[in-house]
């Protein structure tokens, strides 16, 4: 006797209106005609930092021990609030932790300007600092066998009380928070896909139409698993650092035909123009948490929880919730090949989920949908304690949110009674080798 018909797959996940191609949804219009073998530079100017750092390691500190030390910056306060008032007085200053990295500050920025817009009242600072994955660069993210290598010295810094928030991407995030934090906000998510960036040499191509045995740079496992099956003609290839060094490492020489990264990324440093193809979830589904960004603060801090808390998006944070808890319930993260899609549509949340392993040869891959149409006047009050996978929304329907936890429970639990425990478990295994 046949069970029940499968859950219809979700629409089509939504693609940014300024990223998206034309169609068909891979292709983006082509480079600019460069000079013969030569790389066109990188943009001549990057999006500035709404602030300066002005802190330095003490005399006689270098390399990355004083690389570590966290660097506060002037405080940053709008220019027309200044302009209006020189003196207007400020309650308090809210000190902000990021990564040093570029991309990190002109997220770190755009949180802070949003924050200021709904609080005029208060002053941020914010505070830089180097992490584990920002120091360690010759080493596959999924060999240095350590979690929250891009989190930790930040979330020190926030037990500490140095900082009074941490701004992250949310997939740099565990699915399991230390004691005493949770996620204070999430912003409305940007792209969630991921692009391609090509050589040059290869502008106005895709990665279907590139050479045999072209090297295609990622550092991430779950790209490079889904893009091994999808194109086993290519070649994969490690890469790390920030954009700036990968690009150049891509324009500078002759070792990549094209870079994967995340889109979101990309767009968030004005690097737009450089995407050649963005990958659709056909072809490659995206990361937990991709695109979106967060806020961690501590738990206990109803203040500053308070504060943070009118930057979340509800349509954001339920996608998230539902990413997160099947992750977690896998066990996942940057050591195996898992990958998600997501929609909201209708009130009803879609969920795709799946593994790879590391060659992409065997994968489990199922979708599932539940609804989230919940109104907060059909609720008690907020439960101050209540977390969904990290998370405190106490703004969004708390019924909304455990139907979306329970959608990524549930395909998790699908996969893992199709045999994805034991996929995970050798891949696992051949990534820390």
């Amino acid at each position: 006797m046949s069970g029940p018909p499968p859950p219809p797959p979700p629409p089509p996940d939504p693609v940014s209106s300024d990223l998206r191609p034309a169609p068909p949804l891979r292709v983006a219009a082509p480079f600019p005609r460069a000079a013969p073998l030569r790389p066109p530079p990188l943009p001549p100017r990057l999006p500035p930092y709404r602030g300066r750092q002005i802190g330095a390691a003490p005399a006689g500190e270098s390399g990355r021990g004083a690389a570590a030390r966290p660097l506060a910056d002037k405080r940053w306060t709008p220019p027309e609030m200044a302009a209006e008032n020189k003196n207007a007085p400020r309650s308090r200053s809210i000190r902000v932790g990021t990564r040093k990295s570029q991309l990190a500050r002109i997220q770190t920025d755009s949180v802070v300007e949003m924050l200021q817009v709904q609080h005029p009242h208060l002053r941020f600072e914010i505070v830089a600092m180097s992490t584990t994955g920002d120091r360690i660069l010759d080493t596959a993210l999924s060999k240095i066998g350590e979690k929250s290598l891009f989190t930790k010295e930040l979330e020190n810094a926030l037990e500490r009380d140095e900082v009074d928030l941490v701004v992250h991407s949310l997939k740099d995030l565990p699915t399991s928070l230390p004691p005493g934090f949770t996620i204070g906000a999430i912003c409305k998510r940007e792209n969630p896909h991921d692009a391609v960036v090509f050589h040059p040499k290869h502008a106005g191509r895709t990665l279907s139409s590139l050479p045999d045995k072209s090297v295609i740079g990622t550092s991430s496992l779950r790209r490079a698993a889904q893009l091994k099956r999808k194109f086993p003609r290519l070649q994969f290839k490690d890469i790390r650092g920030n954009l700036n060094t990968r690009l150049k490492k891509l324009d500078d020489k002759e070792d990549f035909s094209a870079l994967v990264l995340a889109a979101a990324g990309l767009r968030r440093m004005g690097w737009g123009t450089r995407i050649g193809q963005i990958l659709s979830p056909v072809d490659c589904l995206y990361a937990v948490g991709q695109g979106a960004l967060a806020v961690e603060v501590r738990a206990k801090d109803q203040e500053i929880l308070e504060m943070v808390s009118v930057l979340h998006d509800e349509e954001t944070v339920l996608r998230c919730i539902t990413e997160r808890a099947f992750m977690k319930h896998l066990e996942g993260g940057c050591s195996v090949p898992v990958a998600v899609s997501t929609l909201l549509k209708d009130g009803q949340l879609y969920l795709t989920g799946a593994v790879y392993s590391l060659d992409g040869s065997d994968s489990l891959q199922e979708t599932m949908q539940r609804n989230v149409n919940f109104s907060l006047e059909n609720e008690d009050g907020p439960d101050d304690n209540l977390q969904h996978v990290g998370i405190t929304a106490r703004s969004i329907p708390r019924l909304a949110q455990e139907a979306a936890e329970r959608l990524g429970q549930e395909v998790a639990d699908l996969l893992l009674s199709k045999g994805a425990k034991q996929i995970l478990s050798v891949a696992r295994q051949l990534s820390s080798v």
